[in-house]
């Protein structure tokens, strides 16, 4: 048995996995996050361990399963996050996760000392506020007394790997996610480490997706209810997890739609891609020598959820997401720029704001949730214009391709089939299994499409030509506004 951790926003679910990638149960437990001004978004990482914790002892208790029958856990969870840690491992601050943009500045400084196009070839990534790099050059400037303590900076599930096995280190995939690792090299970049001033001892060892860090410490295998013959492998990002989960492991294939709490666009290479306008960024897979080309929204299914929270507390959002469905939004001149914690793709604008544009007295809720799906559906269309084939069609996985309706929506929305794989929220957790069993040797990549297959398929009907004037509109939006973002705070 194998047990798979995907460290997701709101929360950890725990998954028990035979050694033939089939899923036996899953549990969830969910974690907060800190949100305040200047796009600050924080996390507690004894949130994330006690999440693991509470999580493997259920799987135990509800599968009936032996401590002695779990070979393997392998941890996956979201990119971008900075944890300091001590040389004893111990959690110096809260952790910055992937939609923290205070770094905005810091990016500015790093970018005009390392020019643009030169740091997006070495990296595949753009220079932005989102990524490792800025974020530990910002705490290098404000909380210098955490860095000169701090032993390594560490991500999501580097943490949790770090309490798991007493080994401090990141993988591949989250190493490709910090804006300072030469992807082509496959090592950490000398030049955007000295330019970006902080010291290079933060840096942690890289290590394949699929290694073997070791046995569990008895401290951890007591905490877990295990042994510590059960072994860790290293996992990765979500991103590259979700790929392996989508079954989306194979140059050439088509690519996926992640729509998760936040959304992305991605696919299989066998070489990193560099967009002229650089919407697009590239990460290493989970699977060895191969890349996984992305372009990646703030904007998903969280964005449901925000505004559920303020218009609709307590209503099942299946409800919620029929009522916006059972109207016309963009029809009716109502556009929504779904960007509450900024912009990646395709602007990257760290300043970048949600906005409510056309709105009229005869709107109500439903045609503010119908805005809402449009506009996460627009802002999609844009992320996979660099990456996408002509007509080809999309497989849709994450916890909002549950909704058939919004499905045919996106699918006029992208003028593209849609299609959703049966893993649906299970992408990414079964992306982990693959890999942990993948190190293990238990289990080929090449397996990967076996486990999860087309249930739906959406094709684009005659609203698709509207759609696209729809999206012109909603860039020009975007364009209306963007001299205001920066001036307002």
């Amino acid at each position: 048995m194998l047990i798979a951790h995907d460290l997701g926003t709101s929360g950890d679910k725990a998954s028990l996995y035979d050694l033939d990638g089939t899923l036996v149960t899953s549990v969830t437990e969910s974690y907060p996050t800190a949100y305040g001004p200047a796009t600050r978004s924080e996390q507690d990482p004894e949130h994330w361990w006690r999440a693991v914790v509470s999580g493997t002892r259920r799987l135990l208790a509800a599968s009936g399963t032996a401590p002695t029958a779990v070979t393997g856990i392998c941890v996956g969870g979201t990119m971008m996050a900075v944890v300091c840690l001590d040389a004893a491992g111990t959690v110096l601050r809260p952790a910055m996760i992937w939609s923290d943009q205070r770094a905005a500045a810091q990016a500015d400084r790093l970018r005009a000392d390392v020019g643009d196009d030169h740091g997006y070839t070495v990296t595949g990534n753009r220079l932005a506020a989102t990524y490792t790099l800025p974020k530990l050059m910002w705490l290098t400037e404000h909380e210098p007394d955490v860095v000169a303590r701090t032993y390594r900076a560490v991500g999501h599930k580097d943490v949790v790997n770090a309490r798991l096995t007493g080994i401090i280190a990141t993988d591949v995939t989250d190493a490709s996610s910090t804006a300072a690792y030469d992807l082509r090299e496959g090592s950490w970049s000398d030049e955007l480490v000295t330019a970006s001033g902080i010291e290079s001892r933060l840096l942690p060892l890289v290590v394949p997706s699929t290694s073997i860090l070791g046995p569990l410490t008895r401290a951890a295998a007591a905490e877990l209810g295990l042994t510590t013959s059960t072994v860790v492998v290293a996992g990765g990002g979500d991103g590259p997890m979700a790929a392996a989960g989508a079954g989306c492991v194979v140059p050439g294939q088509p690519g996926y739609v992640c729509l998760g709490t936040s959304a992305w666009y991605s696919r299989t290479t066998t070489a990193p891609v560099l967009d002229p306008l650089r919407r697009s960024f590239t990460l290493s897979h989970v699977v060895p020598g191969l890349f996984v080309p992305t372009a990646t929204t703030q904007a998903g299914a969280g964005t449901l959820e925000w505004l559920r929270g303020g218009i609709a507390p307590g209503m099942a959002i299946g409800d919620l997401v029929d009522e916006g469905l059972s109207t016309r939004a963009a029809d009716t001149g109502l556009f929504f720029l779904p960007y509450l914690t900024g912009e990646r793709s395709p602007w990257w604008n760290p300043h970048a704001s949600g906005v409510m544009a056309g709105l009229r007295r005869g709107h109500g809720r439903p045609e503010l949730v119908r805005a809402v799906l449009e506009g996460v559906g627009f802002g999609l269309a844009l992320c996979m214009e660099p990456l996408v084939g002509h007509d080809e069609p999309v497989d849709v996985v994450g916890g909002g391709s549950d909704s058939d309706g919004w499905l045919a929506l996106l699918a006029d929305i992208w003028g593209r089939p849609v299609r959703r794989r049966s893993v649906t929220a299970g992408a990414t957790s079964l992306g982990v299994a693959i890999t942990g069993l993948a190190g293990l040797g238990a289990l080929d990549f090449g397996r990967a499409p076996e486990l999860s297959d087309v249930d739906a398929e959406f094709l684009p009907t005659s609203r698709a030509d509207a759609y696209r004037e729809h999206l012109e509109r909603f860039v020009a939006a975007y364009l209306a506004m963007e001299p205001w973002f920066g001036t307002s705070g």
